[in-house]
């Protein structure tokens, strides 16, 4: 008895130990993994600073791929495959881009990789707006690189404002590790793995949606958590059914998503508010920020939506697309969103658009 009781307490603290000291060796090989990761960037970082400030030096720069080369393969042969030609230019190109102190800053949480992929979005506004969320929702750099590929920037609903306000809100961010509505909404949803016929049902949507809800989930963003659908709402004995309802863990609020087959009515706007102020009463906490409405339309009438959401803060009108549409559309969009907005507010200054419309040109 006395011999089960010394080896129980025995396994007992031998697992205590054990849990203790594994703690310890992953969190030093975490710490060991970022220390790594922090000087490989310093130092690519430093040779390609090192090589833009030679070649700038007596016109080297005419016959600097050259001379690049050369070098390359002089490193390779001492130092290993590092070196290619392919990644010298690279160094160099994130070393035009970005500063010392921020790649001080980024190397504490962005891989080289998500450096090389930052570095050739040419517009600084779109390029920090990538930057500054990837580091607050943690994408890898795949991540990175599909978000990019799919312009998410061009659909956030921060990208039709003022280049300023656009850098406020990401330097906020930044500063706070906080998203706002507007960094979180998109004014285009793709829903292109749903599977859904060129013409469909309410009911055939709303089933597609169920059955991909993961997908679904993956496309509203990070945050985005589950928790009802067809959430019933009784106002006067009258019943309503709001189709989806959601909470977002960063804003702290719960999201009123009510999807529609065609364009965006008036009556939209007033249905979704109602929703909002029943969920305000019976529904949101007190530790809680007030609901947020984002009411999905199958087809985009932008004029109608700028004109009636101008100053809008508590609903959010999308579109959803069954299918991925060509980045000329998604460009195209965006555009005739800025010069609304801009016929609306004559003050407004714009320039987050110029690289598109530079690119439109020499099409």
């Amino acid at each position: 008895m006395k011999l089960q009781k010394h080896n129980t307490q025995i396994e007992r603290v031998g697992k205590r130990l054990y849990s203790g000291i594994v703690n310890l060796i992953e969190n030093a090989r975490k710490s060991l993994a970022i220390s790594v990761n922090r000087e490989t960037t310093l130092l690519n970082w430093a040779i390609g600073n090192y090589i833009n400030l030679d070649l700038k030096d007596d016109g080297k720069g005419q016959y600097g791929s050259r001379i690049v080369a050369t070098v390359s393969q002089l490193l390779e042969e001492r130092f290993g495959k590092g070196y290619t030609y392919t990644a010298l230019t690279r160094m160099c190109k994130v070393a035009s881009v970005f500063g010392k102190q921020k790649v001080a800053t980024l190397s504490q949480q962005l891989s080289w990789s998500h450096l090389i992929e930052l570095s050739v979005i040419e517009n600084q506004t779109k390029r920090e707006f990538y930057t500054q969320m990837n580091v607050i929702e943690g994408w890898g750099v795949r991540d990175l690189r599909e978000k990019i590929n799919v312009m998410l920037f061009e659909r956030t609903a921060i990208a039709k404002k003022p280049e300023a306000y656009i850098k406020k809100t990401l330097k906020k961010a930044w500063n706070e590790s906080t998203v706002s509505p507007e960094l979180v909404f998109k004014n285009s949803y793709v829903l292109n793995l749903l599977g859904l016929p060129a013409k469909y049902s309410e009911r055939e949507r709303e089933r597609a949606l169920i059955n991909n809800l993961e997908q679904f989930i993956l496309e509203l963003g990070n945050g985005f958590a589950f928790i009802e659908r067809q959430k019933r709402i009784t106002i006067d004995t009258i019943d309503y059914h709001l189709d989806l309802l959601f909470f977002h863990r960063k804003l702290n609020r719960l999201i009123a998503v009510d999807l529609k087959i065609g364009k965006f009515k008036p009556a939209y706007k007033a249905q979704m508010q109602l929703y909002l102020r029943w969920l305000q009463k019976h529904e949101m906490h007190t530790s809680e920020e007030p609901p947020v409405g984002l009411i999905l339309c199958s087809e985009g009438n932008t004029e109608h939506i700028e004109l009636l959401m101008l100053d809008e803060k508590e609903i959010k009108v999308a579109q959803y697309l069954t299918q991925l549409p060509s980045k000329k559309w998604f460009a195209d969009k965006l555009h005739r969103s800025y010069q609304i907005a801009r016929e609306n507010n004559p003050e407004l200054e714009i320039k987050n658009l110029s690289s598109i419309k530079n690119k439109k040109k020499r099409k």
